[in-house]
């Protein structure tokens, strides 16, 4: 399992990718962070037009019983696969 530090390395690295990558791993990224971070989803999910909130939502709602512990190791994993790809 990836080690708090680590955690952090991966989330300062993920600021400074080469390439910006698509809205999928973008979402990616953004759940693991919030799952590993903060647990569970709470708080209402956004409404009306608010299309990228909902995305972000709905993406870290998928995360719903993953441990921080697993969502910290693959968020780790994820940014180091996008620096390998790059």
């Amino acid at each position: 399992m990836a080690t708090h530090e680590e955690f952090e390395a991966a989330a300062a690295r993920a600021q400074q990718l080469p390439s910006k990558p698509n809205n999928m791993v973008l979402l990616q990224l953004y759940a693991l962070y919030k799952q590993a971070s903060e647990g569970d989803v709470s708080g209402d999910r956004p409404g009306g037009f608010d299309f990228k909130g909902i995305a972000k939502y709905d993406a870290w709602a998928s995360l719903s019983g993953k441990s921080k512990d697993a969502a910290r190791q693959e968020y780790v994993e994820l940014v180091n696969s996008l620096f390998q790809g790059a």
